[in-house]
């Protein structure tokens, strides 16, 4: 379901039927109304001071102005509507979290938000920006649109920017020659899974953020049945070696084993980009998991 092109629908029936009562019939009520009460006034002339008269006479001003069930439902809803239209396609954009990849720093339930200007202002339902303020850097958590299926919203870490050299061999990332920094801490213990992994710690850019890996040799890397270059990448028994394409960017999951991402299916195009996650709101199966995270 395409939850910004409904909101789009709505706000554009909405806005022509607030704009219709606005220029046109709710002066037909008023007019409508003025004519009743002249005649209500007429009808009972000199019986001004009687309570029951004058309750009835606000009873019928009340009646005649009200608007019709149809601009209820519609012309009503415009002003909130269009609030969360501009704050949900300008400034953020709530997710929730479906699955592991992004352990141990994102868990399942995770209700995030998402900062929508942090790489550009974008028109929204055609994604096309109209104003350049930043983009991605290594290590930012990004969500964005699956290249092969642009109705879902992915969220990885960003590892590769346009023209870097990536490699993934032996479980050790590799950008552009030089190993990135990497400490190893206590095991991570996954509740859901029941089970524990090695833990480390990565260094993308300024970014220090936690990963995880499975005990033994792990998940081989090996090309998705659709993939956005394959010519981009070399696969052979040791991992992965990619050159990321202009106007692309590499990603991973931090569940670095049990995560479907650019080591297998290709690279996130610029214009796919949705934004940067940076807040936790709630977990309701963890109401502490609340605050910001690298």
């Amino acid at each position: 379901m395409n939850f910004a092109l409904i909101l789009f629908i709505l706000l554009v029936v909405s806005g022509v039927m607030w704009l219709l009562d606005v220029l046109l019939l709710k002066k037909q009520r008023l007019a409508a109304a003025d004519a009743a009460l002249a005649d209500f006034d007429a009808r009972h002339a000199g019986r001004t001071g009687d309570a029951a008269i004058a309750a009835e006479r606000g009873r019928l001003h009340e009646r005649m102005v009200r608007r019709p069930w149809y601009l209820e439902y519609t012309a009503s809803f415009f002003p909130v509507i269009l609030v969360v239209f501009v704050l949900r396609s300008f400034f953020f954009e709530p997710f929730r979290i479906p699955s592991g990849s992004m352990l141990p720093t994102l868990h399942i339930g995770d209700l995030i938000l998402v900062n929508k200007y942090a790489y550009g202002v974008r028109l929204p339902v055609i994604h096309t920006k109209i104003i350049d303020v930043g983009s991605p850097q290594r290590g930012d958590v990004m969500v964005f649109r699956f290249p092969h299926n642009t109705s879902q919203d992915y969220i990885k870490r960003v590892v590769g920017l346009p023209g870097d050299r990536v490699e993934y061999l032996n479980r050790r990332l590799i950008i552009n020659g030089e190993p990135v920094p990497l400490r190893r801490i206590e095991r991570y213990f996954e509740e859901g899974r029941v089970q524990y992994y090695d833990q480390y710690v990565e260094t993308l850019g300024r970014v220090e953020h936690r990963i995880i890996v499975n005990d033994g040799p792990g998940v081989p890397a090996v090309p998705a049945y659709q993939h956005t270059h394959p010519q981009a990448c070399r696969y052979t028994a040791e991992g992965v070696s990619c050159t990321v394409p202009p106007g692309h960017y590499f990603v991973m999951g931090d569940n670095r084993d049990n995560s479907e991402d650019s080591r297998f299916w290709g690279f996130v195009p610029e214009g796919n980009i949705v934004g940067r996650a940076f807040f936790i709101w709630m977990n309701f199966g963890n109401i502490g998991r609340i605050g910001s995270f690298d």
